[in-house]
């Protein structure tokens, strides 16, 4: 077909127009994840859990914590009583870049940074190196679409060698402090983050400016990422700050600048340490709202707050319940404790005549009980912005546009499937499926045969009566909805001698 140039032209300038309006036209917003490493649903004094009513209900931990910034935030904001993450670190991480579940990206353990660590009975084909130069991720979709993306603390994307290894090999245009490791050698400046002194072999990368100096790594990832925003705002370019804090994993060291508010708590000290490590979060999450105010960019940031997994903080455990009291478990159980994290949406200048909150309105001060999960962020973010991205990139999250409104989405199927087959940890070998009110968890038949547990989540959400024999039926409902899960999603199974473990179904007739 040919045409003339003028209607060439006009064609041509068109399609760079619809491109560009997706970009550049608008004045694209800033976009804030704050990840904060094994932060659990208990783990602030905003309160997350309700009654049966849907009524808000603080319980002991919510007391003991002091977190005003989130407090404030969920205030303008909308916050999640049923947000889902997997029970480690790694999955969670790759799965919030990628919006795919573990099962289908295959980083289902977190990730040793010098070995494979399968485990014994673990599929000898996980995905051990992580997220490489090839995957489809969120800060490089947002990159090829004009954004500055910026990787501050940890990433544990991938071992010591791999692509993974490095932010600037998965999107990011700048990484400050991430690498292979999930922990920092420590916390303090004085050891220079392990570099002096602390655990060598997990020393934080790239601060050596602040190398013997009475400084918290906490204070200085947040000096760092607000030095960041300051230069994308001088380039004139949009931001993408994946802020992922080391903080609150061991090793549980205090922060000083907080200690003294917990002294008298009758806690033991590694709590105390804890509480600071929290509260130290909160300042920052305050820090960079106040510096991205005072930039004038608050009314066109949003910001999604969140946790990578259960809580584990050095709380004693009691009949299995802990640190998610009265959630049961913790960080790598299979129970709620393990999974469930806290999770607030907000615009950090909330101003409904602005483009762009128009465009995604975010209530204030709404509680939003519909199930989300941390593969909704990418799908989220890219309706928002219109961005293209293979098609052949599965995304197993869902548009959260009509829960951040405070309402429901009625094209969500409210599944979360939790796929662990691995050992080594607090729950071994099993895989979870949370269907709206009911649960299932498949324990793999490592020594005898497997066995199941089931929950009705709203009858039940301690999780303190397994109904596999009260209702087989449901039973068998779960079972076949879980093995469609893991064959959608192409999950490996626990092996051995090699061979897979695959599901059996249980007879309940």
């Amino acid at each position: 077909m040919k045409f003339k140039l003028p209607v060439l032209i006009v064609l041509l300038f068109g399609t760079v127009s619809c491109v560009a309006h997706t970009v550049k036209d608008g004045n694209p917003p800033n976009i804030i994840v704050f990840l904060v490493d094994d932060m659990g649903l208990m783990d602030t004094s905003v309160p997350f859990m309700t009654d049966t009513e849907g009524n808000l209900v603080k319980y002991p931990l919510n007391d003991y914590y002091r977190t005003p910034h989130m407090e404030n935030l969920a205030r303008q904001g909308v916050r999640f009583t049923n947000f889902y993450a997997h029970s480690v670190c790694s999955p969670t991480r790759a799965s919030i870049l990628t919006g795919q579940n573990s099962a289908r990206h295959g980083v289902t353990n977190w990730i040793n940074s010098e070995n494979n660590n399968r485990t014994e009975f673990g599929p000898q084909n996980w995905n051990w190196k992580g997220l490489t130069k090839e995957s489809v991720t969120l800060p490089r979709v947002l990159r090829q679409n004009g954004y500055k993306t910026i990787h501050v603390g940890k990433a544990h994307f991938g071992p010591f060698g791999s692509e993974g290894e490095n932010p600037l090999n998965l999107g990011f245009d700048v990484n400050i402090a991430g690498s292979s490791i999930g922990q920092p050698g420590s916390y303090y400046g004085l050891d220079g983050f392990g570099y002096i002194k602390g655990n060598k072999k997990r020393a934080v990368p790239g601060l050596e400016k602040y190398h013997g100096k009475d400084i918290f790594l906490t204070e200085a990832l947040t000096l760092e990422a607000n030095l960041a925003i300051s230069k994308a705002k001088e380039e004139k370019k949009p931001f993408f700050l994946y802020m992922a804090h080391y903080a609150v994993h061991a090793p549980f060291q205090p922060d000083a600048r907080f200690a003294n508010q917990y002294k008298n708590s009758g806690k033991s000290e590694k709590a105390q340490a804890y509480a600071t490590l929290i509260e130290g979060i909160d300042k920052s999450l305050g820090d960079i709202i106040q510096h991205v105010k005072s930039l004038g960019l608050g009314e066109n940031t949003i910001i999604f707050f969140l946790g990578d997994n259960g809580s584990d903080a050095p709380l004693p455990i009691i009949d299995d319940y802990s640190s998610s009291s009265p959630l049961k478990g913790k960080k790598g159980n299979h129970w709620e404790g393990g999974m469930r994290v806290p999770f607030i949406a907000s615009w950090v200048t909330p101003n409904e005549k602005e483009f762009w909150q128009k465009k995604l309105p975010i209530a204030r001060n709404t509680i939003q009980h519909q199930q989300g999960t941390i593969l909704d962020v990418f799908p989220t973010i890219s309706k928002l912005l219109s961005l293209p991205f293979p098609k052949d990139h599965i995304l197993d999250g869902f548009n959260l546009e009509n829960q951040l409104k405070g309402q429901k989405n009625i094209e969500r199927n409210e599944l979360f499937l939790n796929h662990f087959p691995h050992g080594n940890h607090r729950s071994n070998y099993f895989t979870s499926l949370v269907k709206a009110d009911w649960k299932i968890i498949y324990h793999y038949q490592i020594e005898g045969p497997p066995h199941c547990e089931l929950f009705n989540l709203k009858e039940d959400p301690f999780e303190t009566n397994n109904l596999i024999n009260e209702n087989p039926e449901q039973l068998k409902i779960m079972m076949e909805i879980l093995a469609d899960e893991i064959i959608k999603k192409k999950a490996l199974y626990p092996e051995k001698r090699k061979e897979p473990l695959k599901l059996i179904m249980p007879n309940v007739y």
